[in-house]
């Protein structure tokens, strides 16, 4: 069921719900994308209109996050790290193709490591490129062959991706993949933010019962201080969900 949060049509589903709907999407014909909005997220839609645009025409837009509960109108959480892994043992049980773009400081080339130990048999493929992406999703490349070297390793199978994660940060990744999918051999694509860090072991996640508790954010805010300044932000996003229950706009 759609809900819509402060202009952002958001899929209210369980994470079970949510695996079979991707599963529908590789099966269907055509390209798609799915996002993860957040809190974050919501806020930065206010703002741009073209990233609210974008979150809107996703083919699925998971509940990430239980900030969004905080409104009364979700009731379910669909972490996209989790979704992400999920998607990626399926790849492995049905001999699908997964391509890895984003992260910093090599975290793309250690996650594709860690994924061929715990999934020997996972067709996984990094397609960096020395990739830099700026506010308006338009990609920049820090070296003469970059462009060539993504295009290439996508495209270079004849079947292309089933899966292609990236990971450059909300807003810029969204719209990296709205620009870039049209012209690259991939089925669904993803925004995952922070997930190859997570996924890589490069920074620590809460335990499985924290994140049950729906405290995952106070864990974050222990292992990354910085992240005090995201966490105000919600005070904002409370304060727009109040005031848009109140006034109706």
């Amino acid at each position: 069921m759609k809900v819509s949060l402060l202009g952002v049509k958001i899929d209210d589903i369980t994470m079970d719900q949510a695996f079979e709907k991707v599963q529908d999407l590789l099966k269907s014909p055509g390209k798609h994308y799915i996002v993860t909005p957040n809190p974050e997220f919501l806020l930065a839609a206010q703002k741009d209109f073209e990233f609210k645009k974008l979150l809107n025409e996703a083919d699925l837009a998971i509940p990430d996050g239980v900030g969004l509960k905080l409104s009364g109108k979700i009731e379910n959480t669909v972490p996209g790290t989790d979704l992400m892994e999920r998607l990626i043992s399926l790849s492995c049980d049905k001999g699908l193709t997964v391509g890895l773009i984003g992260g910093q400081n090599g975290v793309a080339e250690k996650l594709k490591e860690c994924l061929l130990k715990k999934y020997p048999k996972l067709k996984v493929v990094v397609a960096d490129g020395d990739l830099e992406v700026n506010s308006l999703g338009e990609s920049t490349y820090r070296s003469k062959n970059a462009q060539k070297t993504i295009s290439d390793v996508i495209n270079s199978n004849q079947k292309g991706l089933d899966f292609l994660f990236v990971a450059l940060g909300h807003i810029k990744q969204e719209k990296w993949i709205s620009k870039n999918l049209p012209q690259l051999n991939v089925k669904v694509a993803m925004g995952v933010g922070g997930a190859f860090d997570y996924l890589s072991g490069s920074v620590p996640r809460a335990p499985l019962f924290i994140r049950n508790l729906g405290l995952e954010w106070l864990f974050r805010l222990i292992v990354q201080p910085w992240r005090i300044f995201r966490i105000l932000r919600l005070v904002k996003y409370i304060w727009l969900l109040i005031f848009n229950s109140k006034f109706k706009i």
